[in-house]
């Protein structure tokens, strides 16, 4: 199962700082299942806001994590060109835990149906082990390519 640097994970999403969430791909089987991690710093730029002398992770930043490892897998599945998924439904979503600076989010992403350019993924993030936020989500794969 190949791991990917961040020089890796750039060429595979369009995604720069401040809003690229993947720093790292620890396991992709480039068929159905990937998993990537996340450290979590107080430099993020959204702590200056949220909240104020209590950071905290925004809930729809972890989902754009889930979103972004789930993209790198649709560009391994898809090898000749890194194809652009776009969000289209995001459902069941649950927050079972905060997340902090010096957290280390392990986000796990796994195709459960595919049909044609229609891809529905679920996903969970954890923390040391604990489940901080879960969802299934259903994207498109558009003939938009990475850097083009």
């Amino acid at each position: 199962m190949p791991a990917f640097e961040i020089q890796d994970v750039m060429k595979m999403l369009p995604h720069r700082f401040p809003f690229l969430l993947v720093d790292r791909v620890l396991e992709c089987d480039d068929v159905k299942h990937i998993v990537s991690i996340k450290n979590v710093t107080i430099n993020e730029p959204f702590f200056q806001g949220h909240f104020v002398g209590n950071p905290v992770m925004p809930g729809v930043l972890q989902i754009e994590a889930m979103a972004q490892t789930g993209g790198i897998l649709i560009s391994r599945i898809h090898q000749k060109k890194s194809r652009l998924p776009y969000f289209m439904s995001i459902d069941g979503c649950r927050f079972r835990r905060i997340i902090r600076p010096g957290d280390r989010m392990r986000i796990e992403m796994e195709i459960i149906a595919s049909k044609r350019l229609v891809v529905k993924m679920l996903g969970k993030v954890t923390v040391d082990g604990q489940l901080a936020s879960e969802a299934t989500i259903m994207c498109m794969v558009t003939d938009e390519v990475v850097g083009e």
